[in-house]
C-alpha cells in the first residue's frame, strides 16, 4: 500500500448512488425476448457498463444471436459501438471464435442497400486493430470505392487509408488505387479524403496530382484546399527548392472564400517566403480576416499572430507600411481587440505615417462622444493613452493632439480625464514651446471640469507653468470665478439669512398645518406634524471649488493655496510695481484665510483636516516672510521633482525596450556550438518552425516555460513525475502530469510487480476543486512483470488548487485487490502569469475585489530584497513598484504585485515587511495581503506562499 504522510487527507472512491446494480440474467432475457425498444435501452446499458469497466463476457453470444440479425438502424449504430469496445481476443491473445460470426455480419452490412449503414460500417472499420477481421473484408471495401453515393465512397477511402497505415500488406497497392480513384472523382469530400491519404502515404503521387491541377485549386472546396496548403507547406519545408513551384498557388488561396483556408495560407506564405510582397499579402489577409470575422475569439487569435510576426525585425519593417490598415480593426466593439490593435499600431507607427494615425485616432475620439456603450469609457481611456504615447514618441504632432485631448477634462469619466492630465503634465514639461497653448486650453476647460481630483491636478499644472504676467492674472481670474465671492463664510451666511427671510412665511405655514392622524402598521393611531417630518434640504447652486469645500473636500483647498502661493511669488519676481505685488498677495492671503475660516465654521458637511490646515498656514507664512529657501522650493524644486520623475520613467521604459531587444537578438559568437537541424528547435530559421507539427505545443501558453526546447526536452518531464504507489506494492504506479492551457493530461505508468496475470486492471480517479475527469480510463490486462501506460484527461475551469486522487483495482485468479494512490496536487502556478497594470487600475481593482487573504511573513531570511525576490519567484507575480523606489536599506519595504491567470482572473498582492536595522541577523517580519475576485485564487496564492516559506525553513533547519 502506498505510504501516506502523516497529516495528509485520505480519499476513497465510493460508487455513486445514481448507478443502479445490474442483473446479468435480466439483461440476457431483455436481449432475447424484449421488444426492439427494450433491446435498444438494454444495449445502451450494456455499453455503459462496459465503459465503466465491467467485462460481461457471457453476453457476447446472446448479442450475436438475438441482436445482430435485426435490421433496426439504431441497433445497428449501437452494435458498432459495442463491437468497438468488446474484447475480441482471449487471455492468450488469440481471436475469439465468435468474432468469425461478427466478421460475416460486417460483410453483410458492407453490402447493405442502405448507403448510411454501409458508410457507418466503413467508418467503424477504421477503428479495428485486428488484421484477421479485416482481411476477409478487403474485396468488399475496395468495391465500395465505386458506390454511387459519395458518403460510402469517402468512408471507403478513409477505411483503406487506415488499413494501409496499420497493415499495409492487406492493401499493398493502396496509394495507386487511391490515385486512380482521385483522378475520376468530382465530389469534394471524396477528393479531400483521397488527397489526404496520398499526402501521408505517397507524397510524390500527391504532388503529381497537385501539379496537374494547379490552375483549378481556387475552385476546389475549402476542405480540399486546407489539405493542399498542408501538403505545400510540408513539401517546401522538407525541400525549399520546391517553393517557386507552389508559391503562386498559396497566393491564389489567399483569396479563397473560406476564412480557415485564408488563415492557413497566410501562415504558410509567411514561413515560406520573406519577400516584402509576400509579407504584405499575408498581413493584409490577416487584417481583412479580423475586420470581416464577427467572432471576437477569431479576431484575438489573428491579432496574436500579427503581434508574433512583428517580433521579426525584417517583417516589422514591412508591417510599418500597413499601420493604417491595422487601424481598420478599431471598428470592432470588443475592448480587448481594440487594446491589442492600438498596442500593435503604436509599435509599428513611424514618422512617415504618424500624422495619418493621429487623424484616425482623433476621429475615433470624436465617435466616443456620441456612442454610449459599457466599454466606451475604457475605450476613451485607451485612445487617450495611445495619443499620449504618440506625442511623446513624435513631438511634432503634440500641437495637434493637445486641443482634442483637453476636451476630455470635462468628461464624466474621471479615469480618462486623469490620463489626459498625466499627458498634459508630461507634454508641458518636455515641450516648452507648447506651454502657452496648454495654458490657454486648460483655462478654457477649467470651468467645465466636474471632478475635484481633475480640478486639483489642473490647478497644480496652472500654478507651476503659468510664467508670464498675463497668464498669472488669467489663472487668478479663473480661480476667483470658480471660487465665488470672498470672504466665503460671510457670503454663505448672507445667503442663508436671505433664504430664511424669504421663506419665513412658508415655514410658519408649515408649522401651523393641522396635525393629521395616521394609522400605523399595528392598527393604532399616531399624530404626525411638521416637527416629526425631516426637512428637505434645497440644492444650492455654487461655483465648483466652493461646492467641494462645502462638501468637506478641503484637499482641493490645500492645492489651491499652493497654486496661489506659486503664482504670487512669480508675480513678485516679474512685476516691479510694489503696489500691484501687495494687491495680488493680499488677494491670495484673503482667499486662504477665508478657506481656513470656512473649514472651522461648521458650515461644510465635514470640518477641515489638520493636514490641510497646516498646508494652508504654511502658504500664508511663505507669502508673509518670503524666505529665499522656501521661495526656491515653491518656484523651482517642485518642477525639478517632476522632471526627475519623468526622466526616471523614460529611462525605465528605455531599459525595458533594450532588454527586450537583447532578448530577441540572435547572439552567435565564434566559439558557439554548432546547431544541428535535427536537434534544433527551429525558432530562428525561416523554414524551421513546423506549424503543423508544433501546433499542439502552442497550447502550452499557460506553462512556466513556453520555449519549444523546454516542451520537447525529455529531461523537463522528469521534474513533473509523481510517484503514486510504493516500490513494495504489488502494482507500482507513477504519473507524469502534463499541464496544458485548459486541461491536464496524466500519463500513468503501471507496472505489475507480481508473478500473476492481473485481469481487469483499472485506474480509478476522482478530483477535488474545479477539476473534471473527462473520461474513465479503460481496464487493461497485465502479464506477469509487464507494464503499460494509461492516459487520463482532466479539464480545468478556474485558477484554483486542485487534487486528483484514486486507486488501482485489479483481479487475480483468487481475489480482487485495491491499491490506494498518493494524491496529485495541481499547482496554481501553472495557470498564473506575470502581468502589468497602472497604479490607478491597481487601486481600482483593490477596492472592487472582495476576497482578501492576509498571510504573515514567517521566514529565516534577513534581507528585505531577498524576501521580495523569493516571493516573486514562487508566485509568478510581477512587482509594480519601481526598482528605484525599493533600492536602499531603511528597515522597511512596501511593494505592490500583480499577476493574471490564463482564464482572465486578476490577482493583487501588497507586501509590507520590516526588520530592525540595529539587529542584522533578525529575520524579516510583516505580512502580505492578497486580493482576488474569486475566493479560490486568493486562498490558493496564500497556500503557495505559506508552502514556500515552510520549505525554506525546512532547508535552513537541515543545513
Amino acid at each position: 500500500m502506498a505510504s501516506v504522510s502523516e497529516g495528509m487527507s485520505c480519499y476513497t472512491i465510493i460508487n455513486p448512488p445514481e448507478i443502479e446494480l445490474y442483473n446479468e440474467m435480466q439483461i440476457k432475457q431483455d436481449l432475447e425476448k424484449g421488444e426492439v425498444n427494450v433491446k435498444i435501452e438494454t444495449m445502451k446499458k450494456v455499453i455503459q457498463l462496459m465503459l465503466q469497466g465491467e467485462r460481461l463476457p457471457n453476453l457476447l453470444m446472446t448479442i450475436i444471436r438475438f441482436v445482430l440479425p435485426l435490421q433496426n438502424h439504431t441497433l445497428k449504430k449501437l452494435l458498432l459501438i459495442y463491437w468497438e469496445i468488446v474484447p475480441k481476443t482471449s487471455a492468450d491473445g488469440k481471436l475469439l471464435q465468435e468474432m468469425i460470426l461478427v466478421c460475416d455480419a460486417y460483410r453483410k452490412d458492407l453490402q447493405h442497400p442502405n448507403e448510411f449503414l454501409r458508410g457507418a460500417t466503413l467508418r467503424f472499420l477504421c477503428k479495428l486493430k485486428e488484421p484477421e477481421l479485416l482481411e476477409p473484408l478487403m474485396p468488399t471495401i475496395r468495391s465500395s470505392l465505386e458506390h454511387r453515393h459519395s458518403y460510402v465512397r469517402r468512408n471507403a477511402v478513409l477505411a483503406i487509408f487506415t488499413i494501409y497505415k496499420n497493415f499495409d500488406w492487406l492493401v499493398p497497392d493502396g496509394p495507386e488505387l487511391i490515385a486512380n480513384f482521385l483522378d475520376t472523382q468530382q465530389d469534394m469530400s471524396c477528393k479531400r479524403n483521397a488527397f489526404l491519404m496520398l499526402l501521408h502515404a505517397d507524397q510524390e503521387r500527391a504532388l503529381n496530382y497537385l501539379a496537374s491541377c494547379l490552375d483549378q485549386v481556387s475552385s476546389f472546396g475549402d476542405i480540399l484546399q486546407l489539405v493542399i496548403v498542408e501538403l505545400i507547406y510540408k513539401v517546401c519545408h522538407a525541400n525549399p527548392a520546391e517553393r517557386s513551384r507552389f508559391i503562386r498557388c498559396i497566393y491564389n488561396l489567399l483569396n479563397s472564400s473560406s476564412n480557415a483556408v485564408r488563415y492557413e495560407a497566410a501562415g504558410t506564405l509567411v514561413t515560406l517566403s520573406t519577400a516584402p510582397t509576400a509579407i504584405k499579402a499575408a498581413v493584409s489577409c490577416y487584417i481583412d480576416l479580423i475586420v470581416k470575422e464577427s467572432d471576437n475569439n477569431v479576431k484575438l487569435i489573428v491579432l496574436d499572430r500579427l503581434i508574433a510576426l512583428k517580433e521579426n525585425e525584417n517583417i516589422e519593417r514591412i508591417m510599418q507600411e500597413l499601420v493604417m490598415d491595422v487601424l481598420r480593426v478599431l471598428s470592432a466593439t470588443d475592448i480587448e481587440v481594440r487594446r491589442k490593435t492600438l498596442a500593435l499600431a503604436m509599435d509599428l507607427v513611424s514618422s512617415r505615417n504618424i500624422e495619418e494615425m493621429v487623424l484616425v485616432l482623433k476621429k475615433e475620439v470624436s465617435k466616443t462622444h456620441n456612442i454610449e456603450h459599457e466599454d466606451t469609457g475604457k475605450y476613451r481611456q485607451l485612445l487617450v493613452r495611445t495619443l499620449h504615447t504618440c506625442c511623446i514618441k513624435f513631438p511634432d504632432v503634440a500641437a495637434a493632439v493637445i486641443p482634442v485631448l483637453v476636451e476630455f477634462l470635462s468628461d464624466t469619466n474621471e479615469l480618462a480625464a486623469g490620463d489626459v492630465l498625466v499627458f498634459v503634465r508630461e507634454a508641458i514639461q518636455k515641450f516648452s514651446h507648447l506651454q502657452p497653448l496648454v495654458i490657454e486650453k486648460l483655462l478654457e476647460a477649467f470651468p467645465a471640469i466636474k471632478s475635484a481630483k481633475i480640478h486639483r491636478t489642473t490647478l497644480w499644472i496652472l500654478g507651476e507653468y503659468a510664467n508670464s504676467l498675463k497668464d498669472i492674472m488669467e489663472v487668478i481670474g479663473v480661480v476667483n470665478r470658480a471660487l465665488g465671492e470672498v470672504p466665503i463664510v460671510e457670503a454663505e451666511q448672507s445667503r442663508l439669512a436671505g433664504n430664511d427671510t424669504g421663506d419665513e412665511e412658508q415655514k410658519t405655514a408649515e408649522t401651523t398645518v393641522n396635525s393629521s392622524n395616521k394609522v400605523t402598521s399595528d392598527g393604532t393611531y399616531a399624530t404626525q406634524s411638521a416637527f416629526s417630518v425631516a426637512p428637505v434640504a434645497k440644492k444650492v447652486e455654487r461655483p465648483p471649488l466652493r461646492q467641494y469645500m462645502m462638501d468637506g473636500d478641503f484637499f482641493v483647498a490645500a492645492t489651491l493655496a499652493a497654486t496661489l502661493t506659486k503664482l504670487a511669488l512669480k508675480f513678485i519676481q516679474l512685476e516691479p510695481n510694489e503696489k500691484k505685488q501687495n494687491r495680488l498677495c493680499t488677494c491670495a492671503m484673503l482667499i486662504m484665510s477665508s478657506i481656513l475660516h470656512l473649514g472651522k465654521s461648521g458650515l461644510p458637511t465635514k470640518a477641515i483636516t489638520n493636514d490641510d490646515t497646516d498646508r494652508i498656514y504654511l502658504c500664508l507664512k511663505t507669502l508673509t516672510l518670503q524666505t529665499p529657501e522656501i521661495v526656491e522650493i515653491f518656484t523651482q524644486s517642485c518642477k525639478n521633482a517632476l522632471a526627475n520623475m519623468l526622466n526616471a520613467q523614460s529611462e525605465e521604459k528605455a531599459q525595458e525596450k533594450k532588454d527586450k531587444q537583447q532578448k530577441n537578438a540572435a547572439k552567435i559568437q565564434p566559439d558557439d556550438p554548432i546547431a544541428f537541424t535535427q536537434l534544433a528547435n527551429g525558432k530562428n530559421d525561416q523554414l524551421g518552425e513546423n506549424v503543423f507539427e508544433l501546433s499542439l505545443n502552442q497550447a502550452l501558453a499557460g506553462t512556466k516555460s513556453t520555449a519549444l526546447t523546454d516542451v520537447a526536452s525529455p529531461n523537463s518531464k522528469l521534474n513533473k513525475v509523481t510517484q503514486l504507489t510504493g516500490f513494495s506494492d504489488p502494482v507500482y504506479a507513477e504519473a507524469y502530469v502534463h499541464v496544458n492551457q485548459y486541461d491536464i493530461v496524466l500519463d500513468v505508468l503501471i507496472v505489475n510487480q507480481t508473478s500473476d496475470t492481473l485481469q481487469n486492471c483499472t485506474l480509478e480517479l476522482a478530483t477535488v476543486g474545479d477539476l473534471k475527469l473527462v473520461e474513465k480510463p479503460h481496464p487493461v490486462v497485465l502479464a506477469p512483470h509487464d507494464f503499460c501506460n494509461i492516459k487520463a484527461n482532466v479539464k480545468v475551469s478556474s485558477t484554483e488548487n486542485g487534487i486528483i486522487f484514486g486507486n488501482i483495482v485489479y483481479d487475480t485468479t483468487f481475489s480482487s485487490n485495491v491499491v490506494v494512490l498518493n494524491t496529485i496536487q495541481i499547482d496554481i502556478m501553472d495557470y498564473i502569469l506575470p502581468a502589468t497594470c497602472t497604479d490607478t487600475e491597481f487601486r481600482t481593482m483593490w477596492v472592487e475585489f472582495e476576497w482578501e487573504n492576509k498571510v504573515s511573513v514567517n521566514t529565516t531570511l534577513t534581507d528585505l530584497h531577498d524576501y521580495l525576490r523569493l516571493l516573486l519567484k514562487s508566485t509568478n507575480m510581477k512587482c509594480l513598484t519601481p526598482e528605484k523606489a525599493l533600492s536602499g536599506q531603511c528597515g522597511f519595504m512596501a511593494a505592490n504585485m500583480y499577476a493574471r491567470s490564463i482564464f482572465g482572473e486578476d490577482a493583487l498582492a501588497n507586501l509590507s515587511i520590516e526588520k530592525p536595522l540595529d539587529r542584522p541577523d533578525a529575520p524579516v517580519t510583516g505580512h502580505i495581503r492578497i486580493r482576488a475576485k474569486s475566493q479560490g485564487m486568493a486562498l490558493s496564492l496564500g497556500d503557495k506562499i505559506n508552502h514556500t516559506q515552510k520549505c525554506l525553513q525546512e532547508k535552513s533547519v537541515a543545513a
